[in-house]
């Protein structure tokens, strides 16, 4: 009988050793199938400034395109700021981030496009004290030409573009004018910012998470006239989904101070710290690449400043934020919601004031 149990045992204990060394070979092979994705290279201009420096550990650490997809980061700043970037290459390096292969830091724009996926355009010239509203879209028009051009000949044939640097949309659009083989589809600009203070102002307003809200539209330009519109904006409550100016319930804030907060928040945050907003910038500019290359959530869209192709009356030929959802890479402009006549009123403005920065622009283009 004894000698049955030591038999018996022996039979359990090869079948658990060959189990074991079955699992271990299965994972050995998975392990073989798991190839690791190409990297992306992804162009930050402006590098060494506030947004930069909040920005690129966000790219760095997956933010942007996701845990497993490893960066390649290039980094653009101006001759002045050479020996900053440096310093933040630095910081990226000893940061050890599993997902970052390479750094780049330049201040020549043709080394700094090579090969380029996605480039988030932070680099611009700041309006300063004294100067004149032309002085500055001068200024910015010669620094997008030569970046359109660079763009061009050297990034990635389907290089997606964000501008950032103000005034973003018409930035945006003189980088579509002087890059043409960029398909327009691929150019745009950063209203995601406005659109999450939209939802922010919305969930403190309910004391509900951020996340509960969702169908915030920010249409127009990026400047105190674009129009932060809730009129399709829903929250989730303990009795299911409802319009957020249901929930609400307070006609005149919705119409007045909530679009107004939202409008000059950026002023609002310059005079609390000094210093323009740079950490939600750098969040706003990861959420619009994000869902812009992954694809936004099944039911909810986005705001992205995109070519106007004449939906809901807007003039085409200029970069103007619409309600867009993303699926495969590519974005696409929500149609069909109504549109009251306060919303016209201020969706017509905000596309007025942008066609006359267009028109300014062009005028900088023939003095240059």
């Amino acid at each position: 009988m004894e000698q049955e149990y030591i038999i018996l045992l022996q039979k359990i204990l090869v079948v658990l050793f060959s189990v074991t060394l079955f699992w271990k070979i299965i994972k050995h092979m998975c392990g073989l199938l798991i190839i690791e994705k190409e990297p992306v290279t992804v162009l930050v201009t402006g590098a060494a400034g506030q947004i930069g420096y909040a920005l690129l550990p966000m790219i760095a650490r997956g933010v942007m395109l996701g845990p497993d997809q490893p960066v390649i980061i290039h980094m653009l700043d101006i001759e002045p700021a050479a020996e900053a970037l440096n310093g933040v290459k630095m910081e990226l390096i000893d940061a050890a981030f599993p997902l970052l292969k390479d750094v780049v830091a330049t201040t020549d724009v043709v080394e700094a496009c090579q090969g380029v996926n996605i480039a988030v355009m932070v680099g611009g010239f700041p309006r300063k004290e004294g100067m004149e509203r032309k002085d500055v879209m001068s200024k910015n028009v010669s620094i997008y030409k030569a970046q359109a051009s660079a763009l061009e000949q050297h990034a990635a044939p389907d290089c997606k573009v964000l501008v950032v640097a103000n005034p973003a949309n018409t930035n945006a659009l003189i980088l579509k004018e002087f890059a043409p083989s960029i398909p327009e589809k691929n150019i745009t600009c950063l209203t995601r910012l406005d659109h999450n203070r939209a939802l922010g102002q919305i969930s403190e307003k309910l004391n509900v998470h951020v996340s509960d809200v969702r169908n915030a539209i920010i249409w127009g330009n990026h400047s105190s006239t674009q129009y932060p519109d809730i009129n399709h904006a829903t929250v989730k409550t303990t009795n299911g989904e409802e319009s957020v100016r249901d929930a609400i319930a307070n006609d005149n804030w919705l119409n007045t101070e909530f679009i107004t907060t939202v409008q000059q928040r950026g002023a609002t945050i310059i005079k609390a710290r000094k210093l323009s907003s740079a950490l939600s910038a750098a969040s706003a500019a990861c959420d619009h690449i994000r869902d812009w290359v992954i694809g936004t959530p099944k039911g909810t869209w986005v705001s992205m400043g995109v070519y106007s192709d004449g939906s809901y009356g807007i003039q085409p030929g200029i970069i103007y934020s619409f309600p867009v959802t993303c699926e495969k890479g590519q974005w696409s402009i929500v149609n069909g919601l109504k549109i009251d006549e306060l919303s016209r009123e201020k969706m017509d403005a905000t596309a007025k004031e942008l066609m006359e920065e267009k028109t300014l622009a062009y005028s900088c283009l023939i003095d240059d």
